[in-house]
């Protein structure tokens, strides 16, 4: 791994198919997601926008002329994973999205842009209950 801040997640076998998951990082909610047909990871902040729920975890992916996107389970406002942009409603403004790597069977995110805000000594967790 470079110098990024990679932070372990969970193992391959531990998500579900073509869905997401919350994982804590800090006081931080990122909502990860394994498209397995297309064997590609993403993520991304857990809250939404929109209406300021965290429940991008939970939202139906797909893709729309091939950028993955993530649809919120609330209102369906859908976002890009690949730069965070709304898809289909320019005033529901955008979302973090963060790097993915997975390395022998196990799932790393990169956490170098919200690092500074997580206090020392804090614990991390890996997935929300």
């Amino acid at each position: 791994m470079s110098s990024q801040n990679w932070f372990h997640v969970c193992s391959v076998q531990d998500m579900p198919h073509n869905g997401g998951v919350c994982v804590k990082y800090g006081d931080h909610q990122i909502a990860l997601y394994y498209f397995t047909h297309r064997n590609e990871w993403y993520a991304s902040q857990n809250l939404c926008p929109h209406k300021q729920q965290m429940a991008l975890s939970r939202g139906m992916l797909g893709s729309q002329q091939g950028e993955p996107k993530v649809a919120c389970p609330f209102h369906k406002k859908t976002f890009s994973l690949k730069d965070g942009h709304c898809l289909n409603d320019e005033t529901c403004g955008s979302i973090a999205v963060y790097e993915v790597r997975v390395k022998d069977g196990q799932v790393y995110i990169d956490v170098s842009d919200i690092e500074q805000e997580v206090p020392a000594g804090e614990p991390a967790s890996n997935m929300c209950s």
